[in-house]
């Protein structure tokens, strides 16, 4: 699944319910002649690091035929969410969603979608519209500006058909979108992906003793969906997008320095669309580890990075935690309340079918990370290693 950076740190999933079928990325109207279908709309989230809460209120969806259409075009269809809702996206993780609402709208190829909140209008800090709660603090206001007044920008063609019910899911990533300032504000640079549900599986497993481990879908070293552990160690990865393009996904479990437990790696897991996939017949079990921190900078500020910490794993790239640089001072850390990175080796096993998985450590991954800093701004990343075996490590990054 492409991930689009539009204004996020820890944030969570949109998703947008009902028949959906993929549209060709080439042109098309909205109206092609067809009559009508209807447009329903839902909402997930990724894990947030560093939070107990992220709220934003949401008062409407709007869908264009045109993937370039500015908010003053003609054409938008808009969904309004009557009463405007105050949602904690942290609470939507483990494939739950809520539905925003729906419209008829006419049969065609759509390519761009718009979520749109409200804005912060004082009154004190219960009554804000778009808020976080870092962990051991208290609420604070998150800025929305581009979200308030345009909407957050979702490129992604799909198609309603006359007379069926389209479900299209956006997928927020909290710990990619809320960004921590220097001053100790917050702000909100989005990182929201889409997802139809007709072409979508899930991916399912559990961690013995994690209870809020950090699990990520990826392919090829990206994210493609994100989640944390239940109090019981069991996770669900949903939705994800399937294709004969796709292929598999790698689940990479990061259980968390408050479990004391080393990165896991299940590779090679298939997406069935509309079957759940157990990556194992049981829990799996996870070798002890300490954590460690990496912090710095990365310049200039007005990059407005976004941060990963990488880690070769036999042969392959893996994500193991990211964050969004401070826009004002370009600091960043992974993470500030709780260590992100686990110094023992990793282990790793290829996929059996749903039987159990035998994992293998890497010792020479042990503790060794390459930090990278990518940029709507330079068409490169840039990257530097960071080795945690010993301590925690210092990184600073230069576009």
């Amino acid at each position: 699944m492409s991930v689009l950076s539009l204004t996020s740190a820890p944030m969570r999933v949109l998703a947008l319910s009902g028949a959906l079928a993929l549209a060709a990325c080439g042109g098309g109207g909205g109206d092609d002649g067809g009559g009508q279908g209807t447009l329903k709309v839902s909402m997930t989230d990724a894990p947030a690091c560093g939070f107990n809460n992220v709220f934003v209120t949401v008062n409407k969806v709007r869908v264009h035929s045109s993937a370039s259409a500015e908010t003053s075009a003609g054409g938008w269809v808009d969904i309004d969410v009557v009463p405007a809702r105050k949602i904690d996206l942290l609470s939507l993780t483990n494939g739950v969603m809520t539905v925003l609402g729906q419209a008829a709208l006419p049969a065609g190829n759509y390519q761009q979608v718009r979520l749109v909140l409200d804005a912060n209008r004082g009154g004190g800090a219960g009554a804000l519209a778009n808020s976080v709660v870092p962990i051991g603090g208290t609420e604070q206001t998150l800025d929305t500006p581009s979200a308030v007044q345009s909407g957050i920008k979702i490129n992604r063609p799909f198609t309603v058909e006359k007379g069926t019910l389209t479900d299209l899911v956006l997928d927020f990533d909290a710990c990619k979108s809320v960004v921590t300032r220097g001053n100790g504000t917050f702000g909100l640079k989005p990182v929201v992906t889409a997802i139809p549900t007709t072409v979508s599986g899930e991916v399912t497993g559990a961690v013995s003793g994690a209870p809020g481990a950090r699990v990520y879908a990826e392919r090829n070293g990206v994210v493609v969906k994100a989640t944390v552990a239940d109090a019981n160690g069991n996770f669900k990865l949903s939705p994800i997008e399937q294709s004969s393009t796709a292929g598999p996904v790698d689940v990479v479990v990061v259980p968390g320095a408050a479990n004391g437990k080393a990165t896991g790696i299940v590779r090679g897991v298939p997406v069935i669309v509309g079957t759940p996939t157990p990556i194992s017949n049981g829990p799996i079990t996870l070798p002890a580890s300490a954590y460690r921190r990496v912090s710095g900078t990365v310049a200039p500020a007005s990059a407005e990075a976004t941060v990963r910490a990488l880690q070769l794993v036999q042969g392959g790239t893996f994500e193991i935690a990211s964050t969004a640089a401070a826009s004002d001072t370009g600091a960043y850390s992974l993470f500030a309340t709780e260590p992100a990175l686990p110094a023992a080796a990793p282990v790793s096993g290829n996929y059996q079918g749903g039987a159990a998985v035998t994992l293998q450590p890497d010792a020479a991954a042990a503790g060794k990370y390459t930090v990278q800093a990518t940029s709507s701004t330079s068409a490169q990343p840039v990257s530097q290693p960071a080795d945690v075996g010993a301590g925690d490590a210092l990184v600073n990054l230069s576009f």
